[in-house]
């Protein structure tokens, strides 16, 4: 029995944070703040500040909200990566982490760090995962409402930035759905 690579894109992407956590727990503390968080004053001349806009789903605040988040996204994306292809999931992550960073930037201009706007992003893409043109899943319907709710909820009871995440990723996740059905799995 042989273990295999499956998923590419989602096992690299979970290696490169947790990685990125036990650097900067044991050896670089600041590393997470310095190269993979937005800060709240982003510097426009400052070229890390630019690299921050797509690396701040890859840091990390604890290993809580780095197990919650890879959790989500090692079930849901091999699905993903198989029914689109490794370099369209490789694009909409970036994409989902590009547009949380600069509306974070405009609107909020807070701290900003975790993949939780990919796991939404990928959350409501799978439902579309396997769905014909002309047809709306009654699953993504379903999820966008529990998780909408549930993201309506946190937000006013602990005013976390972090639930503004999770709307972008799903609008990502959604949009990345409409306009590119996932291929047909047999």
């Amino acid at each position: 029995m042989n273990i295999k690579y499956n998923a590419p894109v989602v096992l690299t992407f979970s290696i490169i944070s947790i990685t990125v956590l036990l650097i900067n727990q044991f050896l670089l503390q600041g590393l997470i703040p310095a190269w993979f968080s937005i800060g709240q004053n982003f510097n426009h001349a400052s070229y890390r500040c630019w690299i921050t806009l797509f690396t701040h789903v890859i840091g990390n605040s604890g290993w809580i909200g780095l197990f919650s988040s890879f959790a989500f996204i090692l079930l849901l994306g091999p699905v993903l990566e198989e029914s689109y292809s490794s370099l369209s999931l490789v694009v909409m992550i970036i994409l989902t982490a590009l547009f949380t960073g600069i509306l974070n930037i405009l609107v909020f201009k807070a701290d900003l760090l975790g993949a939780d706007g990919i796991v939404f992003m990928m959350i409501l893409l799978a439902s579309f995962a396997r769905f014909s043109k002309g047809e709306i899943p009654l699953t993504f319907i379903l999820v966008l409402l529990v998780y909408l709710g549930r993201i309506i909820i946190f937000a006013f009871d602990t005013g976390n930035i972090s639930e503004f995440a999770h709307i972008i990723g799903g609008f990502c996740g959604s949009l990345f759905g409409f306009l590119k059905p996932g291929k047909k799995i047999k």
